[in-house]
């Protein structure tokens, strides 16, 4: 999975699953001199699924703790997922349980998110893949969990076209890139800000990931209770987890 001896001497520690293969798995690696914790999930294993709203109160959930409180298993990890509205509306398209509740966006736009191209993470029972917009626009795939986000990290194996490896534009920043057959989705988040160039080259040659999308920065969050991260803070919009098979 790693390629070369580089990423390989960048791997600080490995945080493997003490129980039944049922869980995420998450480790801490160095890139380009900077520290990126890893958490990667398999869909055919791992309950994969997108959080934003209370199913009986509608109220928006915002936090891992809230996500917790609902849920009748244990969260094994959790990520903001996707760039979101004051309220803490989705930008862009967002499905939950199948049900569409934000539509597609398709055209460009102010910030990051209209950086296009920008990208849909889809998750089904099995798969879960990154999606150019356009092509998901064409394609039309049914997704049970969907979230957009912009800007692509890495299409098709090569970088966004505009990113730059001398920027000064820095921050913390989260993302999920996948595999070709959608087996395997892997989620990073930066422990010091960074660049667009230096996380995508991240996702394109460490993580080996065709297509990974942005997430977003500076609010970026992680939950990985087995390496002792429960990121807080004021609350988010579109929140990712995998919830145990187990009580």
């Amino acid at each position: 999975m790693w390629r070369g001896s580089a990423a390989l001497a960048g791997l600080c520690c490995i945080f493997a699953t003490t129980g039944p293969a049922t869980a995420v798995e998450c480790r801490v690696t160095t890139h380009t001199g900077h520290d990126f914790t890893i958490c990667e999930v398999v869909p055919p294993r791992d309950d994969l699924r997108l959080f934003l709203r209370h199913p009986e109160t509608d109220k928006v959930l915002g936090t891992f703790t809230n996500v917790e409180a609902m849920l009748e298993r244990p969260l094994l990890f959790g990520m903001n997922a996707g760039m979101y509205h004051s309220d803490r509306r989705p930008v862009g398209h967002y499905v939950e349980n199948g049900r569409t509740l934000s539509p597609v966006i398709s055209r460009d736009g102010p910030g990051n998110f209209g950086l296009l191209p920008n990208g849909v993470f889809c998750i089904r029972e099995n798969t879960a893949r990154v999606i150019e917009t356009r092509r998901f626009t064409a394609d039309s795939p049914e997704c049970d969990f969907a979230t957009q986000s912009g800007p692509m990290l890495v299409i098709n194996g090569q970088l966004h076209p505009r990113f730059l490896p001398d920027s000064d534009s820095r921050y913390i920043r989260n993302g999920v890139g996948t595999t070709a057959d959608g087996r395997r989705a892997v989620f990073a988040i930066s422990e010091t800000p960074v660049t667009f160039h230096v996380f995508g080259t991240l996702f394109r040659d460490v993580l080996e990931t065709p297509q990974a999308l942005y997430l977003d920065g500076n609010i970026s969050r992680l939950y990985a209770p087995r390496l002792g991260r429960r990121d807080g803070g004021f609350p988010m919009g579109p929140i990712v987890g995998v919830v145990s098979a187990d009580e």
